[in-house]
């Protein structure tokens, strides 16, 4: 049997400790000015004019797509798409009464047929270059405006094909960025300040609790998925979100790639051989790897991967994707793994 202790973050609190700390701040925080129309922001390489505060909005990203309901905006999301696990549980009544248009990459065509006056997407790859969705002058075409998130366009470059190449460290400023930037859209500042404001503090807290982690040669992979499950792994790349947990957790990454998801073969894994290994859980279909279940059966039967020093020992953390990706549930990816690290009696 696999001796595994793990632990798993679940997404079911944070929406609500997000939420109530927004009611609270909103309280306490000093109103900020209006937005005043037309507002031009620039984004992702490109200028973005917004005309009114959007009524109907396409997102094309679960991240994004939950930014806007912790700001309250539920009520303007018309219908969403990319959904890579279920929604926080605080925003499950809100998304009911959202229209999905794709579990996974949306048309074109689905998207303009909600008749939206704002697009948001989480990734350049859906809109950018070389967008699957549309490029941006698709959209510019049927005047429709597209705000992409800065967390995926800002230090990387999605010129090329598959997930882009970061070529500066991922960073929560980026996501502050991304939240009072819809403040500003949406002329709801007083709550995006909240928001990040509280965010901010829950990040500050975890740093604190692990700053014990820092000063041990801890190494860490973080393995996404796998198109084949006995094929090369799909790892977290040296500037991504999970990257940046790792160096706030003082954790070595054992990836040295720019690229955001590189594929790894596991005897290149092997031959690293990391301390701590996680796993990434996700609702998600795409690839056989996508399931839990079937990575840690691999990990088990595996002649390679079963012999890595963090499958023996029991090293290995399993997180919900939420956790990987630029959002709200980064700080719970610090805070679960730090957890684990302290459990497996790594650091004292």
């Amino acid at each position: 049997m696999l001796n595994t202790t793990s632990h798993l973050f679940r997404r079911s609190a944070h929406g609500l400790a997000v939420a109530l700390g927004l009611l609270a701040g909103a309280g306490m925080t000093q109103a900020l000015a209006g937005t005043t129309y037309p507002l031009t922001l620039e984004n992702c390489g490109s200028k973005v004019v917004i005309d009114h505060a959007p009524k109907r909005v396409v997102s094309i990203g679960q991240a994004q797509t939950e930014i806007l309901y912790a700001l309250g905006l539920g009520d303007r999301v018309v219908a969403s798409a990319l959904w890579f696990g279920p929604v926080a549980k605080p925003y499950a009544a809100v998304n009911e009464g959202v229209k999905r248009l794709a579990d996974n990459d949306p048309s074109f065509e689905a998207v303009v047929g909600q008749e939206p006056d704002l697009v948001v997407a989480m990734y350049e790859w859906h809109i950018g270059p070389n967008g699957i969705v549309a490029k941006r002058e698709r959209f510019d075409g049927v005047k429709v405006p597209v705000y992409v998130s800065p967390t995926d366009c800002v230090g990387k470059d999605n010129s090329g094909a598959g997930d882009g190449v970061r070529t500066q460290m991922y960073s929560t400023e980026l996501l502050y960025r991304n939240i009072r930037e819809y403040g500003a859209i949406f002329d709801v500042s007083d709550r995006a300040e909240a928001l990040v404001a509280r965010l901010k503090a829950r990040e500050e807290a975890a740093a604190r609790k692990v700053a014990a982690l820092k000063g041990r040669d801890m190494s860490m992979a973080l393995w996404f998925s796998s198109k084949e499950i006995k094929g090369d792994a799909f790892l977290a790349g040296k500037n991504g979100v999970p990257a940046y947990v790792m160096e706030q957790l003082g954790a070595r990454n054992i990836i040295t790639t720019e690229e955001e998801w590189p594929l790894v073969g596991w005897e290149t894994i092997a031959a690293n051989d990391p301390d701590v290994l996680v796993l990434v859980k996700m609702d998600r279909r795409r690839f056989p790897a996508d399931d839990i279940d079937a990575k840690l059966a691999f990990l088990k039967t595996d002649p390679v991967a079963s012999q890595l020093s963090a499958v023996k020992n029991g090293r290995i953390v399993i997180v919900d994707v939420a956790a990987t990706r630029p959002g709200l549930d980064t700080v719970d990816g610090l805070e679960a793994i730090a957890a684990a690290v302290q459990g497996f009696g790594l650091v004292h």
